[in-house]
């Protein structure tokens, strides 16, 4: 059988000799060559209609869905753009499907042209405004969703929104430089004590400097660089995973591709303007420092003790030329949370610790020895087979707990984002014998079974996984299979959902020599398959549903793969067949009955709830006070239930907790080590979801068996 790739670069091949021979001729002495442009968008919807998985139908409803994506990346904040320029281009809403299969850009050339004019005419709003004091004792308020501003009526209306975005950039400039000069007071490290008028103005210059430093990068902008705004508005359409990758250098390619940063270890992508984190590299700075999440909006970024540069709508790869940097050096991070509040994070950038990134372990040791594996990634090095894998390393860990005695076994998935499939398989079949584990579909082909052919069990006694919503792809294909043959109870929050898998095609790749005058033509990341659970079900969008589901601080907050624009649906195949695990006799509504009786008795989980809702109304608040004492007091309480929610952590049982003789010994007298084992531990010890988890085990598992019986020979759902 022939793969994807080969598949999808014959199709593009006959598509090339139809564009030679047929009625759009390339070469010939009385045609020259036609604009590169029309072939890339050519060759793009012709790979994008014969190699995706659900391809798009080209009509009037797939070029409204273009438009309006588009048009919110170009002007999502509602800063360049008047209503009357929106309706002028209202009129191409239903014409870009036409356009897109005659070849031609005459919408995104229009809007280019129009935002460009903007952005040059905006650039006299800010330095006006910022020359001349702002009153903060004046009673007004500032909508910071984009989603929910309208575009101004005229210039007028526009400079006033100017103003206010300006105004609250000075005050959270204005507050912090107060809070800073209060904390100097209380320690007496204060050398010279600034008057309001001096800080305002000082703020204000900050401001101006942080804008000259934006415009200057605006106007380095060219039309590329936005025909692939508009190019990758048309691939989100498909789904937010396909999109288009144009030719750069091979250092900046490999980012584009893979959205990692080598100085602070952070996976990102641009969404609505913004840059968004998406996940956090295993080991790397960014994980170890502990502040940065998935979920964050990274707003400005500074270099040490330098002026920090605003990242909101700029090109992700020019953000992460920003980001990273030397090894020692340190990068600020200012970020808006999920609730709305303004964080500055220094990290040091620093090499990923691969140590950190692997399976570890650890004996929790109460009324039983309980096991606790940490994975962070299913990783594999595929280049070196004497490399390290993540299914090899659960199953020692796993001998190495059984070996000290353990009688209960603890899977940590939180924040685990994925990685090797073929691990994920592997794992779980260290847990059953023989079965299938996970269906891989593509769009025309029948589903594929991973079975686990391996008929050993390596452990069989009581198994808690605990997961939350940034466990994805891998992490839910293990999960779900567990929760299907119902050999583990999944404990925590409701998983990521993202079950789709994408494949990078090279374009250059598919075109013959006739079109070397073209190249490069850049790369298309395209969703090719789609994973489904052995109960038929797909973990997109829905993603794994934990028997018990625990508190979680971001329970209401909409995250996850449900949250991107047009993900692909939910939805079911012919399930495989497999046997339920008998041998431990598993009563699930038993154990959600228990467990839910202590969460309502656990203050630290009434206190995750809490602040659980305060997020959500926070999220939902989006209008902010422009007065300065009125914001003052808003951060102050802000800090205050943040204060309360540390004091209940400490509430926390402490647990016993101690890693295994044979991996103290392995730390050696490496201090760096040592001190991360160390941090290891105490992580655990006062770590509430693991507390319920260990609860779980002892007073709701503790009976089941270690040994595996032969399963009764059934297909259930």
């Amino acid at each position: 059988m022939l793969s994807l790739k080969t598949r999808f670069k014959i199709i593009l091949s006959v598509f090339v000799v139809i564009l030679l021979t047929g009625s759009f001729i390339l070469y010939s002495r009385d045609n020259p060559p036609v604009d590169k442009d029309q072939i890339l968008i050519k060759v793009l919807m012709q790979g994008l209609a014969s190699g995706h998985y659900e391809p798009e139908k080209i009509d009037d409803a797939f070029s409204q869905k273009v438009f309006d994506l588009y048009l919110d990346r170009l002007d999502f904040n509602k800063k360049f753009l008047l209503a009357s320029d929106v309706q002028n281009l209202r009129k191409y809403r239903t014409a870009i499907d036409d356009q897109l299969r005659e070849g031609s850009l005459e919408f995104f050339e229009v809007s280019s042209d129009l935002i460009d004019q903007r952005m040059k005419e905006s650039a006299a709003y800010y330095k006006e405004i910022l020359s001349k004091p702002f009153d903060f004792m004046k009673a007004e308020t500032i909508e910071t969703d984009g989603e929910k501003l309208a575009y101004a009526k005229d210039k007028a209306a526009l400079k006033e929104a100017w103003r206010k975005q300006l105004k609250y950039q000075t005050l959270i400039r204005l507050a912090d430089m107060k809070e800073e000069q209060q904390k100097k007071l209380e320690k007496g490290d204060l050398k010279e004590k600034k008057t309001p008028e001096q800080m305002e103005k000082e703020a204000r210059e900050k401001v101006m400097k942080t804008y000259d430093d934006l415009y200057d990068r605006l106007a380095k902008i060219n039309t590329e660089d936005r025909r692939t705004t508009y190019i990758n508005a048309i691939a989100n359409v498909y789904d937010p995973h396909t999109g288009y990758f144009p030719p750069k250098d091979k250092d900046n390619f490999d980012i584009a591709f893979t959205g990692r940063l080598e100085g602070i270890g952070a996976s990102l992508q641009e969404k609505d303007g913004q840059i968004k984190v998406m996940e956090i590299v295993p080991g790397s700075p960014s994980y170890l420092q502990g502040d940065l999440k998935p979920g964050d909006a990274i707003q400005k970024v500074g270099q040490g003790d330098n002026e920090p540069v605003i990242v909101e709508g700029m090109r992700l790869d020019d953000a992460i030329q920003l980001i990273r940097g030397k090894k020692g050096t340190e990068v600020r991070l200012t970020v808006e949370k999920p609730d709305g509040s303004i964080q500055e994070i220094p990290i040091i950038r620093d090499v990923i610790v691969l140590e950190e990134g692997y399976a570890q372990s650890a004996i929790i040791n109460d009324k039983e020895k309980i096991g606790y594996i940490k994975l962070p990634g299913f990783y594999a090095d595929f280049e070196n087979k004497d490399g390290r894998f993540s299914g090899a390393d659960v199953k020692k860990e796993i001998e190495k707990l059984k070996a000290a005695g353990m009688e209960g076994l603890i899977l940590d998935l939180r924040n685990n984002g994925g990685g090797s499939l073929s691990d994920a398989v592997e794992m779980a079949g260290l847990f059953i014998e023989e079965g299938p584990i996970v269906q891989v579909k593509t769009a025309s082909g029948k589903a594929v079974v991973l079975d686990d052919r391996d008929s050993q069990v390596q452990y069989g006694g009581p198994l808690v996984i605990l997961v939350n919503s940034n466990s994805a792809s891998a992490s839910e294909i293990l999960a779900a299979a567990m929760q299907d043959y119902k050999r583990a109870v999944i404990v925590g929050s409701p998983t990521y959902g993202k079950g789709t898998v994408q494949q990078f095609f090279e374009l250059d790749d598919a075109l013959p020599s006739q079109f070397d005058a073209y190249k490069p033509l850049g790369a298309l990341k395209l969703t090719t398959q789609k994973f489904y659970r052995i109960n038929g079900g797909t973990t997109q969008l829905r993603g794994v549903t934990p028997d018990v589901i625990l508190p979680d601080t971001y329970r209401y907050l909409e995250f996850g793969e449900k949250e991107q624009e047009y993900p692909l649906p939910f939805d079911e195949i012919k399930p495989a067949r497999y046997s339920i695990w008998k041998d431990g006799k598993l009563n699930l509504q038993q154990v959600k009955a228990n467990s839910k009786t202590r969460i309502a008795q656990n203050k630290t989980f009434s206190m995750i709830e809490e602040s659980a809702q305060r997020l959500k109304e926070q999220s939902d608040k989006t209008e902010r006070s422009l007065q300065l004492e009125k914001y003052l007091a808003e951060e102050a309480k802000a800090e205050a239930v943040a204060k309360r929610f540390e004091a209940a952590q400490e509430l926390v049982p402490v647990l016993d907790v101690i890693r295994l003789k044979q991996d103290i010994q392995e730390l050696g007298g490496d201090t760096a080590k040592v001190a991360r084992s160390k941090e290891f531990v105490k992580s655990l010890t006062q770590d509430v979801y693991v507390e319920e988890a260990v609860d779980i085990i002892q007073h709701d598992l503790n009976g089941l068996s270690i040994t595996r019986k032969q399963p009764d020979a059934v297909a259930p759902r």
